[in-house]
């Protein structure tokens, strides 16, 4: 008797082993895959003292909702890396942004804090660049980031 135990507890035992070795190599094999989630190349930029434009407007009727103007000591490359992390925000999912020119990014569709918007980014070199995010929908607008590296910080 205790040798027919044993023998169903070491096939249980095999088995239970078996499962979680599968379960294991496939997470394992998961985890080694890029995932959308991962910005592996965006541009980068110099830290130092940067000045930001940012102007929002209303499309259609060419009104400025707002034009703003910021000077901080800031590293952009670190928030570059968040806009090219793709990201879902509710039931919105952010496209791979493709490189449609040495210098361009185009993500189709990008979720951030204005919603689903097409988002575009020319890069004039690793000082300056331009983001222009395009909102639609119920209230269409075009928010407008022109940054350009000014100094060193202290």
């Amino acid at each position: 008797m205790a040798n027919i135990q044993s023998s169903i507890g070491a096939r249980s035992l095999r088995f239970v082993m078996s499962r979680g070795a599968i379960a294991l190599t496939a997470s394992l094999g998961f985890l080694a895959l890029p995932t959308p989630s991962d910005a592996t190349d965006w541009p980068k930029f110099r830290k130092g003292l940067w000045q930001f434009e940012r102007t929002l407007a209303a499309n259609g009727s060419g009104g400025v909702i707002f034009k703003r103007e910021m000077t901080r000591c800031v590293d952009p490359s670190r928030a570059m890396k968040e806009t090219f992390r793709s990201s879902s925000v509710g039931a919105c999912r952010s496209s791979r942004p493709d490189q449609v020119e040495s210098n361009k990014y185009v993500f189709a569709q990008r979720c951030d804090y204005m919603g689903p918007v097409r988002t575009t980014i020319v890069v004039e070199s690793d000082t300056a660049y331009t983001e222009v995010n395009e909102v639609q929908g119920a209230l269409p607008r075009t928010d407008t980031v022109i940054a350009r590296r000014i100094a060193q910080c202290d």
